[in-house]
């Protein structure tokens, strides 16, 4: 009786499905079909518990996957923070990062992961194996969302707005560092020295200032140092490696930071004003030096 019962769901399901396909040539009336079709008109029936419930009944005619993934339909949810996710492997992967478990270690640096994909990017890092590359301008990525971010540059496009005042940034880390403007919070604050920061990362530099630790040792000169980027940097000295090329001069630069500001000098921009005296500065650095320089006067008054 189950298997009669059992079958009769599969040939609902199926004769509910092709009924639907000689109406919706296309995917966008597909996909507006699954909506108009309640849950209730596929289980209005008896069911036994042995009913097989992952018979697909409605398929995508292009990619044949699930239509769940074209409607954007999430019906996998973390039972802690309860986000929800359109495909189960994604909900295993977020899972891991409330467990803290990490599988996926690597056998050069003994780095572990949590995710498989970030695990295989990582790889790439040793191998020197840069199999993403720009169409634009041939540089070469080990991560294919690294390319993506790439591409904006290209494109000049800023798809992160500020719903406050329009404000548009090509990253998302962009937007959330640009939100404590208008919010005035400021989440991150030291217990030794009562610092604030926007951003948890400019946060965590700040506290090895504190610690005087230096996690980041280089392997060729023994020097050590307490941010990943400062040594990264450092060890393009080794290799002579300058990536950041000016299109405009061809001069190059090890580090983005003094790229950044040699293309300044290009614009004629200078970002950085006083609010005292009005004056501005192209460089971070010279801006600095300029307050206190006013401060200096300030207390000699």
């Amino acid at each position: 009786m189950d298997k009669i019962r059992n079958q009769t769901y599969i040939s609902k399901r199926r004769s509910l499905r092709d009924a639907c396909r000689e109406e919706s040539t296309e995917l966008g009336n597909l996909k507006d079909d699954l909506v108009s079709h309640t849950y209730e008109q596929l289980t209005n029936f008896e069911m036994s518990a042995e009913v097989d419930l992952k018979i697909k009944c409605f398929e995508s005619e292009k990619c044949g996957k699930s239509l769940l993934t074209h409607t954007k339909e999430k019906s996998h949810i973390c039972e802690i923070c309860s986000k929800v996710f359109t495909q189960r492997s994604s909900l295993k992967s977020h899972l891991l990062t409330h467990t803290k478990e990490k599988p996926y270690v690597c056998e050069i640096c003994s780095k572990a992961f949590a995710r498989n994909d970030t695990f295989k990017s990582h790889m790439l890092t040793h191998t020197k194996e840069k199999p993403y590359v720009c169409k634009i301008c041939s540089k070469g990525f080990t991560q294919n969302g690294n390319l993506k971010s790439h591409m904006l540059i290209h494109t000049n496009e800023k798809p992160y707005v500020c719903e406050i005042c329009c404000k548009a940034f090509r990253h998302s880390i962009g937007l959330k560092s640009h939100f404590p403007i208008h919010t005035k919070e400021i989440p991150y604050v030291c217990e030794i020295c009562s610092k604030a920061f926007t951003r948890n990362d400019t946060f965590k530099s700040h506290l090895l200032s504190h610690t005087k630790e230096k996690p980041y040792v280089c392997e060729i000169c023994i020097k050590a140092f307490a941010r990943n980027d400062s040594f990264k940097s450092h060890l393009l000295t080794h290799t002579k490696e300058k990536p950041y090329v000016c299109e405009i001069c061809t001069k190059a630069f090890v580090r983005n930071d003094t790229f950044k500001c040699h293309l300044l000098t290009h614009t004629k921009e200078k970002p950085y004003v006083c609010e005292i005296c009005a004056k501005a500065f192209a460089r971070n650095d010279s801006f600095k030096s300029h307050l206190l320089t006013l401060q200096r006067k300030i207390y000699c008054l």
